[in-house]
């Protein structure tokens, strides 16, 4: 039994599709389920693969440095 956008259903009516993304930032999966063509469930895990919040962060602070030192 699946909950679904229309309650709890049985998987075997519903048609099952799953995905997947993998890159150097993430990996990430997902399930769908569908019936008669409208999606009534999803569900999905991501993981990261490094910590982009604070990669981004950090790339946001300071500036150049000129080849003496000072900060541009």
């Amino acid at each position: 039994m699946i909950t679904t956008t229309k309650g709890l259903m049985d998987e075997a009516f519903l048609e099952k599709r799953t995905g997947v993304v993998n890159n150097d930032n993430e990996y990430t999966t997902w399930v769908e389920y569908w019936l008669d063509g409208e999606l009534v469930h999803r569900s999905a895990h991501v993981t990261l693969k490094r910590n982009l919040m604070s990669e981004s962060i950090i790339g946001g602070f300071g500036g150049e440095h000129t080849s003496n030192g000072d900060l541009v």
